[in-house]
């Protein structure tokens, strides 16, 4: 399927994801005086639904991965969607996209990984091997051979290993916005995860947690957006600030030391690789796709002009409408291959 040039450039830079224009706003310069605690188990940070755990055992630790299972309000069509979410998110900002697919049928399912959410944090070596394998013990407890997965962002990096590892279990591979499309190591002298142990103060912490949503979005900000910050602001006040510091040193130190590109040449899963074109984290997030897509074995690119790195909120309408399109497609028939013959990446 051919990229979408709809609307000039002009009109849409002030349209949304339903072709309203939305004004345009600033986040505020202070965070907001209602604001408090953030517990680092995210017990005190409401979820659109209710949470259950899965004990699982990495490296001798016990501990617990969190995940929100909805089953479809509308007619049921029998298919189950995993997603991953991506590093300065957790399962809850997936909100909208279980409602809209729950209402299309599917069972979906929303998981916090190690380090991220209401899961356990610990102090250990991260790599996508364990997400990957507690996601398919998740499948297997909850007797689900097969499923879609997707994954936003790092996510993405988390759908490329459990795609290669646990090609039986996936049905489709959907990879949103996401990073890890090159391996950086070559050239480049390995050092240890760091983190920064002089304590910010609250308003340095808000700039740097405001900032780095910021830098997703190409058609301005919205008042929604500020929510996916208000949770992570709050660690600043907890007692266990520093562990949640250090624990996501680690969580970004996997991102260098476990690269995913050489994943891609083995997923023979039908996949779909989508997204903002004009992304802010890359430099040109369209070659980069079209990098992802030519590795993969059976994918379609879908990207969308003018979005940048979170394309369910800021062009949700569309990316839902052709995310609910390819999860239907057969994943034993072939992927569109239409991009072929575009210029997206060259």
């Amino acid at each position: 399927m051919s990229p979408r040039y709809v609307l000039p450039l002009v009109t849409l830079l002030a349209l949304g994801s339903t072709g309203v224009a939305h004004a345009q706003s600033e986040p505020p310069a202070e965070p907001p005086a209602e604001w408090g605690v953030t517990a680092i188990d995210f017990s005190n940070v409401p979820y659109p639904y209710p949470t259950e755990f899965l004990d699982v055992e990495v490296y001798g630790n016990q501990l617990r991965m969190a995940y929100m299972d909805v089953a479809p309000t509308g007619t049921p069509n029998g298919r189950t969607v995993v997603l991953f979410h991506g590093f300065n998110f957790a399962g809850y900002a997936f909100g909208h996209t279980m409602s809209i697919l729950s209402e299309a049928g599917f069972r979906t399912i929303a998981i916090d990984r190690l380090g991220f959410g209401r899961s356990s944090k610990p102090i250990m070596h991260y790599n996508f091997h364990v997400p990957a394998r507690n996601t398919q013990r998740l499948l297997d407890h909850l007797g689900i051979e097969q499923a879609a997965i997707l994954g936003h962002s790092q996510g993405g990096m988390v759908v490329s290993r459990f795609a290669m590892t646990y090609p039986e279990t996936t049905s489709h591979a959907i990879f949103v916005n996401q990073i890890g499309m090159s391996d950086g190591r070559p050239g480049r002298e390995w050092n240890e995860p760091s983190y920064s142990r002089s304590r910010p103060t609250p308003q340095q912490y808000y700039r740097q947690v405001l900032g780095s949503q910021l830098r997703y979005y190409v058609q301005g900000w919205r008042p929604e957006y500020l929510q996916w910050v208000e949770a992570p602001y709050g660690l600043i006040f907890s007692g266990e600030f520093d562990r949640w510091m250090e624990v996501r040193g680690l969580l970004g130190q996997a991102m260098s030391e476990d690269p995913v590109v050489y994943d891609w040449q083995h997923i023979s899963s039908k996949a779909l690789v989508i997204g903002g074109a004009d992304d802010p984290l890359s430099r040109d997030f369209a070659a980069d796709a079209r990098r992802v897509a030519e590795s993969l074995q059976n994918a379609e690119l879908l990207l969308y002009p003018n979005v940048g790195h979170n394309p369910q909120f800021e062009h949700s309408d569309q990316f839902h409408a052709d995310l609910i399109r390819f999860l239907l497609s057969d994943p034993d028939e072939p992927a569109d291959q239409a991009w072929r013959s575009s210029s997206w990446g060259r």
